[in-house]
């Protein structure tokens, strides 16, 4: 049952909002399914199908939060608990992570940028949960090696047994 004087659920505006985004990203996707050839390849479907089933799939799911929205809100929403806004330190922690790997994946190699997202966005976890202490040595170190043991088995799994390149430092396809 929704609790109107919670303020962690959004008003009914503002759930039609996120109705209304989701439709025009669904838009944003077959605009890129646009773009792809639509030759059918060996099982009869065309590289174009996965976008254009995500595509329809999005747009319906747009269709229904606004309709659940514009008839009443959504009804079953909970509070959440937590905080009532956003709190931006984690956030632009999480967010540098991201922009990071995305801007220094094809200098350092998928591995190392992968471990640095992984590393960054740790921290912005480790603050959203209040957390102190969070660029002590140890806990930077223990995060860099966790993004590694992570980033690497990933990367191998691609270049050598599924032979689909991913940037790297070298040439050698090991990192």
């Amino acid at each position: 049952m929704t609790d109107p004087a919670s303020p962690a659920i959004p008003s009914p505006r503002w759930q039609a909002a996120v109705g209304v985004a989701v439709l025009l990203a669904a838009a944003g996707l077959a605009v890129g399914a646009l773009q792809i050839p639509g030759a059918a390849g060996y099982s009869g479907v065309g590289p174009n199908f996965l976008p254009w089933v995500c595509a329809a799939v999005l747009a319906l799911c747009g269709a229904l939060l606004v309709r659940e929205a514009l008839s009443g809100g959504y009804r079953n929403a909970q509070d959440g608990g937590g905080e009532p806004q956003a709190r931006l330190v984690p956030f632009a922690w999480v967010s540098s992570g991201l922009l990071a790997n995305a801007a220094l994946i094809t200098t350092i190699g998928f591995i190392l940028g992968c471990a640095l997202c992984y590393a960054l966005a740790v921290q912005g976890l480790r603050r959203a949960q209040g957390e102190t202490r969070t660029l002590e040595g140890r806990v930077l170190l223990v995060d860099a090696l966790t993004g590694l043991a992570i980033a690497a088995p990933v990367y191998w799994a691609f270049t050598k047994f599924l032979a689909i390149g991913l940037p790297g430092l070298t040439n050698t396809e090991w990192l």
